[in-house]
C-alpha cells in the first residue's frame, strides 16, 4: 500500500453486486503480506461500506479450540469463544459459512452486542478443501437488521477472505502470537 492518504469513496446506493465487485478491486489494492494490517484494514473497509453494519471483524482460532478476538470495528467484543459456542464457534466447527437471520432463534448465540438482530460467519481456512486445510479464524459480521444477509453478501465476502488468505503470510503457530 502507498503512503498517501486513504480516499474514501462513498458507495451507498450501489447495488449489493457492484458493491462487493468495487470492495474486492480495492481490497485487492490495499492488501500487503502482514495478516494483522490485513485483516484490520478489510474489517474497516467492510464497517465503512457494508450498510446496516454494527459490527465487522475476525475471531481467529487458536491450538486450544477457542477463538480469540482479533482486529474489529464496532462496540467492544467478547475476548474468547469457545469453538462449542455460538455462531462463530459454529462456522468454525462446520467450516461453513452460517447466515443466521435472527440470532434470538439462533441455538446458543453469544449477544456481545445486544442491538445484533442478524449474523454472517465465515471461516478463514488455510488450504480450503484440501486435506492440510487449517482454520485459522473467522469473519464475523453482525447488524442491527434482521435478515440483513443473504447468498450473495456470502459470496461477496469469500471472495474478499481469498485475497486475504492468498495474499497474507500467516503464522506457523497462532500460539507465537494471540
Amino acid at each position: 500500500m502507498s503512503e498517501t492518504p486513504y480516499q474514501f469513496t462513498d458507495r451507498r446506493g450501489l447495488p449489493k453486486a457492484s458493491l462487493y465487485r468495487e470492495l474486492h478491486t480495492e481490497f485487492t489494492g490495499l492488501v500487503g503480506t502482514r495478516w494483522l494490517a490485513n485483516c484490520a484494514n478489510l474489517s474497516s473497509l467492510l464497517y465503512q461500506h457494508l450498510p446496516d453494519l454494527n459490527w465487522a471483524g475476525f475471531y481467529l482460532a487458536d491450538e486450544s479450540s477457542h477463538l480469540r478476538l482479533g482486529p474489529f470495528h464496532g462496540l467492544p467484543a467478547c475476548l474468547d469463544i469457545p469453538i462449542s459456542r455460538g455462531v462463530c464457534g459454529a462456522a468454525a466447527r462446520t467450516r461453513e459459512i452460517q447466515i443466521v437471520p435472527d440470532v434470538e432463534q439462533f441455538p446458543g448465540h453469544i449477544a456481545c452486542d445486544a442491538r445484533s438482530r442478524s449474523e454472517i460467519v465465515l471461516p478463514i481456512l488455510l488450504h480450503r478443501g484440501r486435506t492440510n486445510e487449517k482454520l485459522l479464524g473467522v469473519l464475523d459480521l453482525d447488524s442491527p437488521l434482521p435478515n440483513r444477509f443473504d447468498n450473495m453478501d456470502a459470496e461477496g465476502l469469500q471472495l474478499l477472505i481469498d485475497v486475504l488468505v492468498e495474499k497474507s503470510k500467516w503464522p506457523s503457530r497462532w500460539s507465537d502470537v494471540l
